[in-house]
């Protein structure tokens, strides 16, 4: 029998980056010694000529990136100029992503190959190298958190595998799936898919299908992708809903008793025509001192829904209700958001209020915060209110034009106190039975909407005074606005001075007073949406808040959200303070309601985010249907690789590709917020008119493209 020849045992072999991350782990770990290639190699057991080649190649390469320094020639040591920071990476369509920290000012680029399966908004540790080419550039070492959990798009399915197509542009990543994780979608499917695994050394992630939405294209699934992509939910749990028909829609008497009955005090509600949840009702009588006592009466929903409830859960998970241009994807079961806490006309509703004594110039005497029971005498439709106030004929007519006299005059106050009137175009679609939009039009805020307007308003200002009064430095919800970046005003202020406006800047009350009268006058012209829009970008946002710095776009030292306890969280806070502390309560710790407003702030720019997702979505499906045709627009925006325009009659935006413009070679001047052509100086900036073709219209990108239409003179 002859002997068997011993197999030699093979070598493990490394790529590049993995001996350079060896090699890098070594060093960190030794960050006051130096060493060189050879005793790296040792250390780490790299045996053979190959390895110590490569060994010493990554040593070199990364001595001249800044990852490490030659304290002498030869002898390798960590570079400790370098430095660990934490942020939130930002993919780029082009280019390299960029990561955002709060630890540093400058902009960290990182390379397509050192985000090691990093995506979008993900946490993570990222390592600096030294500066270098006038820019600091990082690799990610760690992953610290996943941004999205779950990730929609187009499945596409072969015979032995399928790929997940992310919707999202910054989702750069198709997502591998087996026949076997596909749940049952077929080809062209929009679904929503979680990623299970990521190799290290695989390129795409693999995952699996969660849900099917259905066909691509299709109106339904298109939207509730959206509400996916937003990681929004879709529809609530069965156990949810089941808790709320559990809920009595009978007020017992002992309740009853506890309450200032107004039932019998006229009462109604304004909403839009297709509204279902009524937050809020008006009630007006006149007091035998000719004073009128106004009533602001908010829906009682924390009476209903209680602390650590199955329903509370689930409302503070969701934090806001959301708007797509179809649907409403309401906070609350629709058992509570349309039926028992909703405000509807001849039925007995449990609220809490605010009731002003007021004269007849809109001066409040005194205030009273009460809980209340009503039952409300009419519903109107805004338009229903608005004929109304402009025909002095109707239903409430007296009652209506002077409530609406009452709200103009405490609007021309607020705005003489320094609010600022942002009244943006609202789009609307006309949709058919399917969901398809047949037309585009504006919505726009007339008497009807500023009188409830001025009286939530009202309402919520003088309940955060309230906290005030109680003393005590009582935690509380506030809705908060910071002052604008100087900056960006000044910004502000060089742009519309080529539309005839000198904005001033000097102080609060002159740039307010400037802000208005430049919106006013240009409310009639077509750059208005536009000098609208830069003048919201030049604000802060709107947050909620326990650190009461004031509202300045309201111009309100104290302000807070009351008004809106079935579509907003932060309202429900409000309502159980307020009641807590009206009862004699001890403030609530700070630092949970802070948590709780951030989540809410961020489940609220979430909201809007799919608000107009939506809207951008059916705007594109609208202009499907008018490619080739010619519109006026005005240039919306500017980039270094296009210009943005808006169209004027029904505010659809697309985008002019720099590389279609090809009579100049055209670079992006940011100071001038223009695009400039390099040899005939052609320039086009930020709300010049032109007049465009309809190129092509992208579902998948919700994207435009326009072409520009040459002037024959």
């Amino acid at each position: 029998m002859s002997k068997k020849k011993k197999t030699k045992k093979k070598s493990k072999t490394f790529n590049k980056r993995q001996i350079k991350n060896m090699v890098l782990q070594f060093l960190e770990s030794h960050p006051s010694r130096s060493f060189n290639y050879k005793q790296v190699c040792k250390a780490l057991r790299l045996t053979g000529e190959d390895k110590r080649i490569k060994v010493h190649e990554a040593l070199i390469e990364m001595s001249e990136e800044g990852f490490v320094k030659t304290p002498r020639r030869g002898s390798f040591q960590i570079n400790q100029k370098g430095a660990y920071i934490t942020g939130r990476i930002q993919l780029n369509r082009k280019g390299p992503a960029t990561l955002v920290s709060p630890d540093v000012d400058e902009e960290i680029v990182i390379s397509q190959g050192n985000l090691n399966h990093a995506l979008h908004e993900d946490l993570v540790k990222v390592f600096i190298y030294a500066r270098r080419r006038k820019m600091s550039e990082g690799e990610v070492v760690e992953i610290l958190e996943r941004n999205k959990s779950q990730f929609v798009g187009i499945v596409k399915v072969s015979k032995h595998y399928a790929f997940l197509v992310p919707d999202s542009p910054t989702m750069p990543y198709d997502i591998f799936i087996l026949p076997s994780k596909l749940k049952g979608a077929k080809d062209n499917d929009k679904v929503i898919a979680t990623i299970q695994e990521w190799p290290k050394e695989a390129k795409n992630p693999v995952g699996e299908v969660v849900e099917v939405l259905g066909q691509a294209g299709s109106h339904n699934a298109e939207m509730h992708a959206i509400l996916a992509e937003f990681e929004l939910p879709l529809h609530f749990p069965k156990h949810v809903e089941e808790e709320a028909e559990k809920i009595p829609d009978t007020i017992p008497a002992s309740e009853i008793k506890n309450r200032k009955d107004f039932r019998k005090t006229l009462t109604f509600t304004i909403d839009p025509a297709d509204a279902k949840d009524f937050d809020d009702a008006i009630s007006i009588k006149q007091l035998k001192n000719k004073n009128w006592e106004i009533g602001v009466h908010i829906a009682d929903v924390t009476h209903y829904v209680r602390p650590d409830s199955i329903i509370e859960k689930e409302a503070y998970k969701r934090a806001t209700s959301i708007y797509l241009v179809d649907r409403v994807v309401p906070m609350l079961p629709e058992r509570l958001s349309n039926g028992v806490c909703s405000l509807r006309p001849n039925e007995d509703k449990l609220t809490f209020a605010v009731i002003f004594e007021m004269d007849e110039n809109a001066k409040v005497i005194n205030y009273r915060i009460e809980r209340t029971i009503i039952n409300s005498d009419h519903r109107f439709a805004y338009e229903e209110a608005q004929e109304m106030i402009e025909t002095g004929e109707g239903v409430l007519a007296k009652e209506m034009t002077f409530l609406n006299d009452l709200a103009q005059k405490l609007r021309k106050e607020r705005y003489n106190e320094g609010s600022i009137n942002f009244e943006r175009k609202e789009v609307k679609f006309k949709l058919d039975e399917k969901g398809f939009p047949t037309g585009v039009y504006f919505k726009i805020s007339k008497e009807a909407n500023q009188l409830i307007e001025e009286f939530m308003l009202l309402a919520n200002k003088t309940v955060a005074e309230h906290i005030k009064k109680l003393g005590g430095k009582k935690a509380f919800v506030y809705r908060i606005h910071d002052k604008p970046d100087p900056e960006k005003l000044n910004h502000l202020s060089r742009f519309v001075k080529r539309f005839g406006y000198n904005l001033s800047t000097a102080n609060k009350g002159n740039i307010a007073n400037s802000l208005n009268e430049m919106i006013d006058d240009a409310r009639e012209k077509p750059f208005r949406n536009l000098i609208e829009v830069l003048s919201v970008r030049t604000m802060a946002k709107a947050v909620y808040s326990t650190f009461n710095i004031g509202h300045y776009g309201l111009s309100f030292d104290d302000y807070t959200h009351f008004t809106s306890p079935i579509r907003r969280y932060p309202d429900m806070m409000v309502h159980r303070l307020l009641e807590k502390y009206l009862d004699g309560g001890k403030s609530v710790a700070t630092e949970k309601l802070e948590s709780q407003c951030d989540h809410c702030s961020n489940m609220e720019q979430k909201a809007v985010s799919a608000e107009r997702a939506s809207i951008k979505y059916k705007q594109v499906e609208f202009m499907q249907e008018h490619l080739g045709e010619e519109f006026d627009g005005i240039i919306s925006g500017v980039t270094n690789w296009g210009i943005y325009v808006e169209i004027t009659e029904n505010g659809c935006e697309g985008m002019i590709p720099l590389r279609t413009l090809d009579d100049d070679y055209y670079v992006f001047d940011e100071e001038e917020m223009a695009i400039i052509g390099n040899v005939h100086k052609r320039k086009f900036q930020l709300g010049d008119e032109l007049r465009v073709q309809v190129a092509a219209a992208n579902l998948l990108q919700k994207q435009l493209d326009f072409e520009l239409v040459q002037n024959e003179n």
